[in-house]
């Protein structure tokens, strides 16, 4: 653990037009904790990340990594990879990020090429250890994306978002698309990366029951504003704001009442 508070987070906000998509939101993530970012959809999760990650420029506000401001744009090539390395970025599609024509392993070594000075040899002893790591082997190294399933998709993202050995994992609904079953391998997978690499995880999800599994604080954003944050498990077992109540309430149960939500959020 370093000395310094990890990611901090302070008044991002972001406007499209007249729209206000993210307002003063702010937050802390500790070097290897994990943090759940819980909304509806179109309650700003996404904008956050992306703001994070520098894939949007902020209207207002800081985010700092380990003391180093990453608000202001990247001066030069080797800032840009700098900064691409700290934090890095699994999508609820592994499409988005794994080119259909380029095999399993050549993805992978990919990134170890543009971002680490490597022998070839070096090269490919990383990439089977980090296919490894997410439970993949020889034949999926040579595989196109297009040959594995969703689940196996999944575990290359996260094996190339590890291969530039990032301080961060951001994680936007990235087991949201995946089968139940697939969903808990991924998580258990998540869980063990975590413990064995002390990356840190930042979740965005609607899904509770992932909060609920895997994070230690959670933020709860609503149009655009955190509305209540704290540890995960005193926010879920006593949600101290009505929005986080309705959502809580609207994970389907034995008694549930679609119709008695449906009332709630139109009121």
């Amino acid at each position: 653990m370093t000395a310094t508070p990890g990611l901090v987070v302070a008044g991002l906000r972001k406007e499209y037009g007249d729209h206000t998509a993210v307002d003063d939101v702010s937050f802390t993530l500790a070097p290897g904790s994990s943090l759940g970012i819980v909304g509806e959809s179109g309650s700003g999760k996404t904008t956050t990340v992306r703001m994070l990650v520098g894939l949007e420029r902020a209207d207002a506000g800081t985010v700092t990594l380990d003391g180093r401001d990453r608000s202001a744009r990247p001066r030069g090539r080797a800032e840009r990879l700098a900064r691409a390395r700290e934090i890095q970025m699994v999508f609820q599609d592994p499409y988005l990020s794994l080119d259909p024509r380029i095999t399993v392993g050549g993805s992978v070594e990919e990134v170890l090429r543009l971002h680490f000075r490597l022998t070839p040899a070096a090269r490919r002893a990383r990439v089977r250890e980090l296919l490894d790591q997410v439970g993949l082997g020889p034949r999926e190294a040579a595989a196109l994306p297009r040959g594995l399933s969703g689940g196996q998709r999944q575990r290359v993202a996260i094996a190339r978002a590890l291969a530039a050995e990032p301080r961060i994992l951001v994680l936007d609904e990235a087991v949201a698309a995946l089968d139940v079953s697939i969903q808990a391998q991924i998580l258990e997978l998540l869980a063990r990366v975590r413990r064995e690499a002390g990356v840190g995880f930042l979740f965005v999800t609607h899904d509770l029951g992932v909060v609920r599994h895997i994070t230690d604080d959670i933020v709860v954003l609503r149009q655009g504003r955190i509305v209540e944050a704290g540890p995960t498990a005193r926010v879920l077992a006593a949600p101290g704001h009505a929005y986080t109540r309705l959502l809580l309430d609207s994970v389907p149960r034995r008694g549930w009442d679609p119709t008695k939500i449906g009332r709630s959020v139109a009121g």
